[in-house]
């Protein structure tokens, strides 16, 4: 892992702190931020909404328009940061296929932890029932030679500065 990504991918399971470490990393290291979340169509959010988990049958097209606009974006010179929850090794392989330089930042922690930061917040389509659910579809990047785990039981900005050597030299970002 030696070579600076076009495309730094946050995943981990939803209320794990993907959308807040991606907003700060995209600021410092002058790239575009994405929620992988904004890419769901509405049946989806809905199904979601409903307290219903989606099935990969459901999550593989999303990948594949998530895999289109990264895409897209490395194309017209952008770097980009991506808040994605890449529960299955099959998603996050297809966001491999795209042949992009890709690192992934995996979000690790506690599940009781992550389900009272989803109890606390208001406003998301997913509820806290569906935890479950994401611990249980999530397959662990063990193995994988693009993933860094991060602790989240630690403050955002020190997980920024954990997640930063992991994508190249310093002179890329800002503080």
């Amino acid at each position: 892992m030696t070579a600076t990504p076009q495309v730094v991918i946050v995943m981990g399971v939803s209320g794990s702190g993907k959308t807040t470490l991606a907003r700060l990393l995209a600021e410092a290291w002058h790239a575009r931020f994405l929620d992988a979340d904004d890419i769901h169509d509405d049946a989806a959010r809905a199904r979601m909404a409903a307290g219903l988990p989606l099935t990969d049958a459901m999550r593989d097209p999303w990948a594949a328009r998530i895999a289109d606009e990264l895409t897209r974006r490395v194309a017209n010179g952008e770097r980009v940061v991506l808040a994605f929850s890449g529960l299955r090794r099959r998603h996050r392989d297809r966001l491999r296929a795209t042949g992009l330089s890709l690192r992934f930042l995996f979000l690790q922690g506690d599940q009781a932890l992550i389900a009272a930061r989803m109890q606390a917040r208001s406003g998301h389509y997913m509820p806290a029932s569906l935890l479950d659910s994401q611990f249980k579809a999530l397959e662990m990047p063990a193995g994988e030679a693009d993933v860094v785990t991060l602790a989240i039981d630690q403050p955002p900005d020190d997980m920024l500065r954990e997640a930063l050597p992991a994508l190249g030299r310093s002179e890329h970002f800002r503080f």
